[in-house]
């Protein structure tokens, strides 16, 4: 095949045909086409007469020998159980250096044992360290760089901003060249601290909610965070006691009448309808011009966390599906909250239950949701001979109003304690043959925005060299994990990679069972399209690397899910809950699967 025909094909369907030849499949696109070129120049006797020889060899000793393939007796087939020197006068040279050959070959066999042949791989790995003490400064540091009042680290803020500068550094001391990637995104923005109350007037009803002559009348505050929390992509308003915006029951959000009935008002909506999501709830609100909406958790972890409540949690809203459903822009006027349990049964007893005066709504919340921020992608990189590359990621950014110690605090100090290993082996053990990066990804929590774009900027690039990409997301197991579980699920959407992680965590097993005895260790494949049932969900990071390289290529990624965290997205998502003993399991073995492809060619 000539060089411009192999430049047509892919870099998976070159690497194929490497493989098939048995020649090495690291490097550059250029440099697997240069290899196959080279391959196809030699001579066809030189380029198959090994494997050739040596398979009729194996057949023919065999034969003669009514034995199975290499089951013969080296004497008995140098004639008569005689020593070679003596053998001359019975057979000629070209049949000894034939015969010799052949045993050369057929002992080659059983030490190199080829895989053409039926033998099973013989991988060699080394369990890379782990230092969990190290891996809780990370996150300590991380967490520390929070809001001064709600503890997050939300996209497009100071905080934000603060921590890549972090990682960014740390990359720097560990001897690797860091980039601070940065991207100009779709990005909502807390302003203030917001403001939700209920009043119930006094004197039948005709007492002001503030003020000198507020007799008799009761205010509820709710408190920020605990009680309630801003979704994704919600709208500002400033509704007063004063303008007694009404507040429409719209059930579990299932009945389409009701939501045509509520526009103008503040629509309250419990779990469990058919309605899909925030995204859903809010296209809906956009579509029938609600004032506002309000989505009580009633059947999340209830009793879990907080008494007998039910935390409200963070979720993100799907931008586009709001902006259609709004007649193509984002409704700026549309303020969008989570409530607790608890919460929402005070709320329904003063307004919806009220046996006297109906309560009135304060909502002031103080959001811009129609400007692009800037959001961050901090990587350090370790050159490696060719431009084949692995990646390991994870997501710094949290949600606004909590410290997001497990998500994904854990997956961004879970990076740094790989990217500190493998800076050192490769001290030790020299320059790799991939190139090795570290990642961590800004704009998650609202989109993954941050790996969606490095993704787009880096396509081509990506989709020639990308070997594998390893994603730490909330790869944790509580502290408390006697109580609420101790599973660590490892998956893959390519089953040569996930026959590397099985032989690595065999191996792990035996040499650090003090660890991996306490956990409950899964594995998964995962090889369907994107949305089946088999395939890799596109819920995190990994995500775009899998399916948005473009064409018809799918990249391989690996990825790592823990259990036990009941706070995820709430406020109680602290440094409490921490295991760093946990997180040992993944770094250690994807560490050390980084650690086989950096100098191997698989």
């Amino acid at each position: 095949m000539e060089r411009d025909e192999l430049g047509a094909l892919t870099v998976a369907e070159l690497k194929e045909r490497l493989k098939s030849s048995g020649l090495p499949i690291s490097g550059n696109k250029a440099e697997l086409v240069e290899r196959l070129v080279e391959h196809a120049s030699a001579p066809t006797a030189d380029r198959g007469r090994m494997a050739e020889d040596l398979a009729s060899a194996t057949t023919e000793l065999s034969l003669e020998n009514e034995t199975e393939p290499g089951a013969f007796d080296v004497d008995e087939v140098l004639g008569d159980g005689l020593p070679w020197w003596k053998t001359t006068d019975l057979m000629s040279v070209p049949a000894l250096t034939a015969i010799g050959v052949a045993v050369l070959m057929v002992t080659a066999v059983f030490v190199f044992q080829p895989t053409w042949l039926g033998f099973s791989p013989n991988y060699e790995y080394e369990l890379i360290d782990y230092d969990a003490a190290q891996v809780r400064t990370y996150a300590e540091d991380l967490v520390s760089f929070g809001h001064p009042d709600w503890e997050g680290r939300m996209s497009g803020t100071d905080e934000e901003a603060n921590t890549s500068s972090y990682i960014a550094a740390a990359f720097e001391s560990m001897g690797m060249t860091a980039t601070d990637h940065m991207y100009q995104v779709p990005m909502h923005h807390v302003n203030s601290e917001p403001s939700l109350r209920i009043c119930v007037q006094g004197f039948g009803g005709n007492s002001p909610c503030e003020g000198p002559l507020a007799f008799g009348s009761n205010v509820i505050s709710f408190q920020h965070r605990v009680d309630y929390v801003i979704q994704g992509f919600s709208g500002q308003s400033a509704y007063t006691f004063q303008e007694d915006v009404p507040l429409t029951d719209l059930g579990n959000g299932s009945d389409d009448a009701l939501w045509s009935s509520a526009g103008g008002t503040v629509g309250y909506v419990r779990g469990g309808g058919t309605v899909g999501g925030n995204t859903g709830l809010m296209s809906k609100a956009a579509e029938n011009n609600l004032a506002g909406l309000i989505r009580v958790n009633k059947d999340y972890n209830c009793g879990k966390i907080e008494g007998n409540d039910c935390v409200p949690i963070f979720k993100g809203t799907g931008l586009d599906d709001v902006t259609a459903a709004n007649g193509g822009s984002i409704p700026t006027d549309l303020p969008f909250i989570a409530m607790s349990k608890d919460a929402g049964e005070l709320l329904e007893a003063a307004v919806f239950n009220a046996t006297g005066p109906t309560g009135v709504l304060e909502m002031i919340i103080d959001v811009t949701n129609d400007q692009e921020r800037t959001i961050h992608v901090p990587c350090g990189e370790i050159r490696g001979r060719t431009s084949e590359l692995v990646i390991v990621g994870g997501h710094h950014d949290t949600v606004y109003h909590g410290q997001g110690a497990i998500d994904d605090t854990s997956g961004t100090a879970s990076v740094l304690e790989m990217a500190r290993q493998m800076s050192e082996v490769v001290n030790t053990t020299g320059t790799p043959e991939r190139t090795l990066r570290f990642c961590t990804w800004g704009g998650e929590e609202e989109g993954l925005y941050g790996s969606r774009a490095y993704v787009e900027a880096f396509q081509n690039s990506l989709r020639d060299n990308l070997r594998l990409y390893i994603n730490l997301d909330m790869n944790h197991v509580d502290a408390d994990f006697s109580n609420r579980g101790n599973s660590l699920t490892l998956f893959g959407n390519n089953a040569e990679d996930m026959g590397h992680v099985e032989r690595i965590v065999a191996l792990y097993k035996n040499e650090r069972s003090e660890v991996a005895d306490r956990y409950d260790i899964r594995l998964s494949t995962l090889t369907g399209a994107k949305g089946a049932s088999d395939g890799m969900p596109y819920n995190s990071d990994h995500g775009p690397f899998v399916y948005d390289l473009g064409g018809e290529s799918t990249g391989r990624a690996v990825v790592c899910y823990g259990s036990g965290s009941w706070e995820y997205h709430t406020y109680l998502d602290t440094m409490d809950r921490f295991n760093e003993e946990s997180l040992g399991v993944s770094v250690t073995v994807y560490g050390t699967f980084m650690r086989f492809l950096a100098y191997s060619d698989h």
